[in-house]
C-alpha cells in the first residue's frame, strides 16, 4: 500500500501520520519514519505517546540523494525479517530545488515497482500549504491511494507505475562555459585529470575530489562497456556545487538501476549504485536514442 497524506496543518499531519500507525501500534509491528529536520522529534514525540517504538530517520540526511532512499528501506525490511513494516516517508519539502523535486519524484514512482508482493506499507506525507501544485499533481500520479481531510481515496491521476512526464524532460543543456571532453578507453585518465582539476578550482575539499573523480570514472567506465565504448564528459560549477555529465549511446533498460544493494552474487550493477553514494543528487535520462547522467557533488559538506 502506497498512500500519498496531503496535510495543512501541524495537527493534521501528526494525526495522519498516527492513523496510519495505529495497525502496527496495535499488532506490534515495526514502523519506521523518515522525515525531514524538525519533523524527526515532532513525530518521534507522538508515536512513542502512542505505545509505537519507531525507527527514526531524517530524511535531509538519508535522502539527500532521493536514489539511496530505496535501498536504505530495503534494509529497514532486511533487518525485520518479513514482519509488515510501517513506513513514513517525506522525500519532498519545501526548500528542495527543482532537481532534487524531479528526482525524488522518480523515486515516488519507482515505490511502485520496488517491492511487488513485499510486507510493507508506505504512506508519503505532503505539505499543500507549501509546496507547488505541480508537485502535488505529480504526488496524486505516483500514489495510488491519497488522503485528504482524514479520507482515504483513490488518486484520480494514478494510471499505474509509470515516472511522471516532468522526470523524464530533456535535462536543462550545460552552460556555454563547461568544460567538454570526448573520450574512449584511451582517454580515461583524462577524464580522472579533468575532474579532479575543475574540483580543486572550484575549492572542493580533497576527500571530496576523490569521490568526485571516482563517481565520474565509474560512469566513464560504463560508457566504455556499455555505452557504445565513447561517450562526452561535461563539468561546470553551479553556485556551491560542481557538476559533471557523461553523454554516450547506451540505453539503461533498468529504472531501479543504481537503487538496489548490489548482491554479491550478481555480476555488474555496482557502478551507478557506487555513483549514487559518492554524490549529492544523480539525474539519469535515458533512451533509445542515448544517455545522459548529471552528477552534482557539494563543494562543502
Amino acid at each position: 500500500m502506497h498512500l500519498a497524506l496531503f496535510y495543512g496543518s501541524e495537527t493534521e499531519y501528526i494525526q495522519g501520520v498516527l492513523n496510519f500507525a495505529k495497525p502496527a501500534i496495535r499488532a506490534g509491528e515495526p514502523v519506521a519514519v523518515a522525515v525531514p529536520g524538525a519533523k524527526v522529534s515532532l513525530l518521534e514525540r507522538h508515536l512513542r505517546q502512542a505505545g509505537a517504538q519507531p525507527e527514526i530517520f531524517d530524511m535531509v540526511e538519508l535522502g539527500r540523494n532521493p536514489a539511496r532512499i530505496i535501498p536504505a528501506v530495503e534494509s529497514m525490511l532486511a533487518h525485520h525479517s518479513g514482519a509488515l513494516l510501517h513506513y513514513v516517508g517525506e522525500p519532498i519539502w519545501p526548500g528542495r530545488s527543482p532537481e532534487e523535486i524531479q528526482e525524488a519524484t522518480r523515486h515516488e514512482a519507482l515505490i511502485n515497482l520496488a517491492w511487488p508482493g513485499t510486507q510493507i506499507r508506505v504512506l508519503c506525507p505532503y505539505d499543500v500549504r507549501a509546496l507547488p501544485d505541480a508537485v502535488l499533481e505529480d504526488a496524486q500520479r505516483t500514489h495510488p491511494h491519497l488522503i485528504t481531510g482524514g479520507q482515504t481515496a483513490p488518486s484520480p491521476l494514478y494510471h499505474g507505475p509509470s515516472v511522471p512526464l516532468g522526470s523524464e524532460h530533456p535535462l536543462p543543456d550545460p552552460p556555454a562555459n563547461a568544460a567538454s571532453l570526448a573520450f574512449g578507453l584511451q582517454e580515461l585518465s583524462s577524464v580522472r585529470t579533468l575532474v579532479s582539476a575543475r574540483a580543486m578550482m572550484a575549492g572542493m575539499a580533497p576527500d571530496r575530489v576523490n569521490d568526485l573523480v571516482l563517481a565520474v570514472n565509474e560512469l566513464a567506465t560504463n560508457t566504455i562497456r556499455h555505452g557504445g565504448g565513447r561517450g562526452i564528459l561535461r563539468v561546470w560549477r553551479a553556485a556551491s556545487r560542481l557538476v559533471c555529465q557523461i553523454e554516450d549511446s547506451g540505453h539503461i533498460a533498468d529504472p531501479l538501476a543504481g537503487r538496489r544493494v548490489p548482491r554479491p552474487e550478481v555480476a555488474g550493477g555496482v557502478g551507478l549504485w557506487t555513483v549514487n553514494q559518492l554524490c549529492e543528487l544523480v539525474e539519469i535520462r535515458s533512451g533509445s536514442g542515448g544517455t545522459t547522467i548529471r552528477v552534482h557533488a557539494a563543494l562543502e559538506g
